[in-house]
């Protein structure tokens, strides 16, 4: 068994992560500014910043960890300078420092994003970076730093996760369920094909890439395959939700929709449809996740069986009556 510090282990997948690790057995350490959404994960959690180094640096000193799964960042697109990342720069070299110094530790999982690239951009390689957002060029430099250790006595992997649902989401996706519930989910014949991934298969990849040699020094999509057609999963879920198929609207219906969520946006109107969800859902994002699979193997929860947990879920845990 492992001692397992996890950063941002409060988070959707960190939260995933800490309840397999816990299951398996190993000690875990939660560096996270915020409180854990499970209650008896409190334990193992300390309320450490990691753009605080001082404190980051005592707090992982004295777990001495075997590995650290790097999770914590500034995820949303709401910042308007690089600054508002820092977490993701600065907090990512402040991991890399205190990995430096740890006598114990064997390998670092560092998190990045799908966003290195903007959506329908598929990379030639690891290297080829293409961000459309201050978020994707943090993640970027993040990137970067990682590959610029030198020397280390640990092995690292970089991992970038795609739309990631399931249990103790939050959004997008849990939006995403919500409007299906709602009925407020149509069919308007440009859907896109996405990579997605169940939580619990995201944890188990995570997990492969732990003890694998071979993933030492390599990046890796974590998601599902094969895509899902976004109006084909929605219907999926309407279905086990037992509000019967999905309706359908007209695209040039929806569009207009999408202009009057826009002027709403402006007057801070939440509304369900704006030209950026819009493009979002009509744009593909196909990701490389075969050499994932080749190292990790098939993951163990097929889609159905993930919609009929996250609906078993939200059943309990917020409100849903089916």
């Amino acid at each position: 068994m492992k001692k397992i510090t996890i950063t941002g282990g409060s988070g959707f997948i960190g939260t995933n992560l800490i309840k397999f690790l816990l299951e398996q057995g190993h000690t875990i350490q939660n560096i996270d500014t915020s409180h854990p959404v499970i209650e008896r994960h409190k334990p193992y959690w300390q309320s450490v910043d990691i753009l605080d180094v001082k404190s980051l640096t005592e707090s992982i000193t004295a777990f001495s960890p075997n590995i650290i799964i790097h999770l914590a960042a500034v995820t949303d697109l709401d910042g308007t300078t690089p600054e508002y990342y820092s977490a993701n720069t600065d907090g990512t070299q402040n991991i890399i420092d205190v990995a430096n110094t740890l006598p114990h530790l064997e390998r670092v999982v560092f998190t990045s994003s799908m966003y290195v690239c903007k959506p329908g951009y598929i990379p030639n390689d690891y290297e080829d970076y293409k961000p459309h957002t201050l978020y994707g060029e943090s993640k970027v430099e993040g990137e970067k730093l990682v590959k610029a250790i030198q020397r280390a006595r640990y092995g690292w992997t970089i991992i970038r996760p795609t739309s990631i649902w399931g249990p103790w989401f939050k959004i997008p996706y849990i939006d995403f369920f919500k409007v299906v519930y709602q009925g407020k989910y149509f069919d308007f014949g440009k859907a896109c094909t996405k990579t997605y991934g169940f939580v619990e298969n995201a944890v188990f990849q995570i997990n492969g890439l732990l003890i694998a040699d071979a993933a030492q020094g390599q990046t890796f999509y974590i998601g599902d395959k094969p895509p899902i057609q976004i109006s084909e999963w929605a219907n999926e879920i309407s279905i086990v939700m037992k509000k019967g198929p999905i309706k359908s609207v007209p695209y040039p219906l929806l569009k207009v929709a999408a202009l009057g969520g826009d002027v709403l946006l402006k007057l801070k109107v939440k509304f369900p449809i704006t030209s950026f969800r819009l493009g979002n859902m009509t744009t593909n994002n196909i990701l490389p996740v075969d050499n994932l699979y080749e190292i990790v193997g098939k993951p163990p929860v097929s889609r159905a069986e993930g919609v009929k947990k996250t609906i078993d879920w939200l059943v309990k845990e917020r409100d849903y009556v089916i």
